[in-house]
């Protein structure tokens, strides 16, 4: 694992040159003006001692922003500053359309608000209503994890109305991405939820300057949503969310596919195991992802999120195309208790140490 190197005011964080990045979007009309959308917000730190070849970029989830990296609700350091003391040039976005990136109701349509009870229930206190079978193991929250404590209340002012449209959001961020990788050169991804989709994208659109992807808990599974529903059954299948297999919006495959149509899908017969779902994948021979191939690839989850249940059919959607990648539950290497907001909660730093030591052993 990763060798800590925390800062504090005896070993302050020596930071070379920190500032901000605005990625232009595209120019519309609207009402007979010219406006922009889609543009995107950049925060990045560069350490005097930088050891690691390739940046981070830092990308969010739904409902979120940047603020998610740097600190956490109940005010330890975040991820951002701990691998910045690590050696790491780090670079957080605000996804396009949200947060400092700026929002622009005429053009993005309809909006989605995270209500405390959502919040409360996915995030930060899931084991009280246990949608699905891993909610009960939730330990790692700081706190209760409903409204009325402080943290959770801190963690609550921070979220934000987010674009209704998910296959606008990975259109508009997939454009940004690409921009802000132009611009700074290869990278890292580290992405989250909603933003794994992000992730495969831009690796889709710019596959030379992407070196590597840490996918924390990647919105998913392929093809239809899952719908936790509790017990007995726990499970129902809801629409089809991501009908490109992992992504929204259309990526390459090979044999080339025009349309969705073309992909042809099997569902497993049985789950891998207690408490998952069965995935969909491609019926043999699958078609493969080729400009995916090739980049290392670290899938990650956590032992009480409701993704527990169904990341590890994205991994084996990505492998079965030819995109190999590692997938770890956190729970198999003593990280016991996580839920979805892992890089918020008490082990957050034990956590950035093993995604930075992956990220050293396997990123070239």
């Amino acid at each position: 694992m990763a060798e800590d190197r925390l800062f504090d005011a005896r070993r302050p964080l020596e930071i070379a040159d920190q500032g901000v990045l605005s990625i232009p979007g595209r120019y519309i009309e609207v009402d007979k003006q010219t406006v922009m959308v889609g543009q995107m917000f950049v925060q990045y730190q560069i350490p005097k001692s930088k050891t690691r070849p390739y940046p981070v970029v830092m990308i969010h989830g739904g409902g979120q922003t940047a603020s998610n990296f740097l600190s956490t609700p109940d005010g330890r350091p975040g991820w951002a500053d701990d691998f910045v003391a690590n050696g790491y040039a780090v670079y957080v976005v605000d996804q396009s359309g949200r947060g400092r990136s700026g929002f622009f109701g005429d053009s993005y349509g309809k909006t989605r608000k995270p209500s405390v009870g959502n919040v409360e229930q996915r995030f930060t206190a899931p084991k009280h209503r246990a949608l699905w079978p891993q909610a009960s193991q939730h330990t790692q929250w700081p706190g209760p994890g409903t409204r009325g404590d402080p943290t959770f209340d801190t963690f609550y002012a921070s979220q934000v109305e987010t674009i209704g449209d998910e296959g606008l959001i990975e259109e508009i961020n997939r454009e940004a991405g690409a921009k802000l990788l132009d611009r700074i050169g290869p990278a890292v991804l580290l992405t989250h939820s909603q933003a794994g989709v992000i992730s495969w994208s831009v690796a889709d659109a710019r596959p030379q300057l992407v070196k590597g992807i840490l996918a924390i808990e990647p919105s998913g599974p392929p093809i239809r949503e899952t719908i936790a529903k509790g017990a007995p059954d726990y499970f129902e299948d809801g629409g089809i969310a991501r009908p490109w297999g992992v992504t929204r919006g259309k990526i390459t495959y090979d044999p080339p596919a025009e349309t969705p149509d073309d992909l042809k899908l099997a569902r497993q017969e049985k789950a891998d195991g207690p408490g998952l779902v069965r995935c969909f994948l491609q019926a043999e021979p699958a078609r493969q992802i080729p400009r995916l191939r090739g980049i290392p690839i670290l899938i990650v989850t956590s032992e009480s999120s409701y993704h527990a249940p169904y990341d590890h059919c994205t991994a084996k959607y990505l492998e079965q195309a030819g995109v190999k990648n590692t997938f770890v539950r956190l729970a198999d290497h003593g990280m016991r208790g996580n839920g979805h907001m892992m890089m918020l909660e008490k082990n957050n730093l034990e956590i950035a140490a093993f995604l930075r030591g992956w990220e050293q052993a396997n990123v070239r």
